[in-house]
């Protein structure tokens, strides 16, 4: 990537963040820490813990602040396990405050691995959190246990994720990382789960973001299978996406009780029509899951900059997000962090 000066792209001749692919950007993610209670397979080595620091909740604000007066319209705090992070609550009650340039409140959602939620859903909701995701990636106990590495963690998100529902943290996504070999045997389980469950699950395809080295072509499922094998028991037929920067394909059954997705950035890619931009818990910009390059927006906070230079240095960064990943091609680098250290 080639840096360009600030004085480029002017913030008052570009209210709204675009890129340089002509994609308006309006979808923040915040990590908001690294740590996590959980050693999914898919996602840690087993042995590494945190590696990156975390920013005061009054610098996530004043950062997050910044991208909002840009036009962000969706902000969704991750992890790790955001959680465990100190503050929380204090954060999702300002986040609920900010309206956007349009003068409506942020859509402001969380992604959990569930293991707390059952005593901080109702307490979530109160702040003003609008919805969960639940990352779960099986509806077997032994299997899900096998997975996340921790006894006893079925039953602590099965409860996380009903506590949600009755707090009204709605629609409840459940995302499943699928694995051949791993937890493919689940499919068909978890829709009947959605149905019963009252939620939505999300299958998504295994990316090459674990800290190992995991990942291979073989043990991706893909799309058309997964659609494949639940049309076999509970006839599917295929939904509208609801915007244009949608990430999941939407399935509901085809005698209207529930509703799946698929996530599918590597069958089927969905870079053109990326609308959202990453924030990491150490306040790096990351334009892209893949990204090989990130931007210290917080090192320029720390220098003093103030609120018009880091709106500056954010519009300046995003004109130079990827067209697309590279996933699967000739030269593939995988990104410079695993999932757990950039935010889900």
């Amino acid at each position: 990537m080639n840096p360009l000066p600030l004085t480029t792209f002017p913030v008052s001749a570009a209210p709204r963040l675009t890129d340089s692919h002509g994609r308006v950007i309006h979808d923040l993610r915040v990590s908001i820490t690294d740590r996590c209670n959980y050693k999914c397979v898919y996602c840690r080595d087993g042995e590494s813990g945190s590696q990156y620091p975390e920013l005061g909740i009054d610098e996530y604000l004043r950062l997050i602040r910044a991208f909002v007066s840009l036009g962000i319209t969706k902000v969704r705090l991750t992890g790790g396990e955001p959680l465990l992070r100190r503050g929380l609550l204090e954060l999702v009650q300002e986040l609920a405050s900010m309206q956007t340039l349009e003068g409506r409140q942020l859509d402001l959602a969380l992604t959990t691995n569930g293991h707390l939620l059952d005593k901080l859903a109702a307490p979530l909701k109160a702040a003003g959190l609008n919805r969960v995701t639940v990352s779960m990636d099986a509806v077997d106990p032994e299997t899900f246990e096998r997975i996340t590495r921790v006894p006893g963690s079925f039953k602590a998100v099965l409860g996380g994720v009903r506590a949600a529902l009755a707090a009204g943290l709605t629609p409840l996504n459940i995302n499943c990382v699928l694995l051949r070999g791993f937890n493919d045997s689940q499919i068909e389980g978890f829709a009947r789960f959605a149905r019963e469950e009252g939620v939505v699950v999300r299958f998504i395809e295994f990316m090459p973001l674990e800290e190992g080295r995991l990942w291979s072509p073989e043990i991706v499922v893909p799309l058309a299978e997964i659609i494949e094998r639940i049309d076999r028991v509970l006839p599917l037929v295929e939904l509208p996406a609801r915007d244009a920067g949608e990430t999941a394909r939407r399935y509901g059954f085809a005698d209207g009780v529930g509703e799946i997705g698929i996530i599918a950035p590597v069958s089927q890619a969905f870079c053109g029509a990326c609308s959202r931009v990453r924030l990491t818990s150490d306040g790096k910009i990351r334009t892209c899951l893949f990204s090989q390059v990130e931007h210290d927006l917080y090192g320029r906070l720390r220098a003093g900059a103030g609120d018009a230079e880091l709106r500056a240095y954010i519009a300046h960064t995003v004109q130079g997000k990827e067209a697309r990943h590279h996933i699967g091609e000739p030269g593939f680098l995988k990104p410079s962090r695993s999932m757990v250290h950039i935010g889900g």
